[in-house]
């Protein structure tokens, strides 16, 4: 496998033959890096992580390291990342927790931004897009699709439903609403359904029209939660995504933003 002798490569790491680490990097006792994965440069991967195929990783990032929560002990947490991220300068990724479940794990297909966080026991999908210098908690849940835009930053324990878009420099304190368009002018509100990213997507013109029209009810109906809910299970076609949208809010343990 191509090592450039610069590196520091701790024998007990199960390195595929066909991966790539580059000047400087080093890699841990029990790091797992799948076939053609490139650490392009001064990377840190400290174990236990799990990496897998086809991955590039930009320099000066960390993987792996034991969280900043003043609760973690030392004790044993993986980090696991799926296949075909690109994880650019500056990035961070630490391990989970004992009240985390253990576990921080990343998806596949995912975009991760110069100097993005990633904090203990973080949940995060697939096709997933996180912009420059967003601070990504722990404990919180990003499913598939999301974008964040830079400089934004997640509480912890929040979650970030499907399709979701979060606009720049925005705070978020409450669960964010799947296929939302979310952003923080000038406190954070949600303007409707994410139109472009869905049309993107695939997603038909009644599926958001549909989408929008829940989203009106919502946030611009002058109705609690439960009359909104009242009134799209009345007035809004039934269809899978507006399904998902209400029950995403139903299980809301920290409310959603609106």
């Amino acid at each position: 496998m191509p090592i450039h002798p610069t590196a520091i490569v701790d024998p007990r790491a199960r390195v595929a033959e066909s991966a790539e680490i580059g000047p400087y990097c080093v890699v841990g006792a029990e790091v797992e890096i799948g076939a053609r994965t490139r650490l392009l440069a001064h990377l840190y991967v400290e174990g236990p992580t799990r990496i897998g195929e086809d991955n590039i990783f930009y320099p000066f990032s960390s993987l792996g390291a034991a969280s900043q929560d003043l609760k973690y002990k030392g004790e044993r947490a993986e980090t696991r990342i799926g296949d075909r991220n690109r994880i650019r300068e500056f990035v961070t990724i630490h391990r989970g927790t004992q009240g985390g479940g253990l576990v921080t794990s990343i998806g596949s297909d995912n975009l991760l931004m110069a100097y993005t966080h990633v904090a203990h026991d973080v949940r995060m999908g697939d096709h997933v897009i996180i912009g420059n210098s967003v601070g990504i908690a722990g404990h919180v849940v990003i499913e598939d699709w999301v974008d964040i835009s830079p400089y934004s930053g997640v509480h912890q324990f929040c979650r970030i439903g499907r399709h979701a878009f979060v606009g720049p420099y925005s705070v978020v304190k409450q669960d964010v609403m799947p296929y939302s368009l979310t952003s923080h002018k000038p406190a954070l509100d949600v303007f409707g359904a994410n139109t472009v990213g869905l049309e993107r997507r695939g997603f038909g013109k009644a599926s958001i029209e549909s989408l929008q029209t829940a989203f009106r009810l919502l946030t611009r109906a002058g109705l609690n939660t439960s009359q909104a809910i009242e009134r799209i299970r009345a007035e809004v076609p039934a269809n899978p995504e507006v399904d998902e949208l209400i029950e995403f809010i139903r299980s809301s343990e920290r409310g959603v933003v609106k």
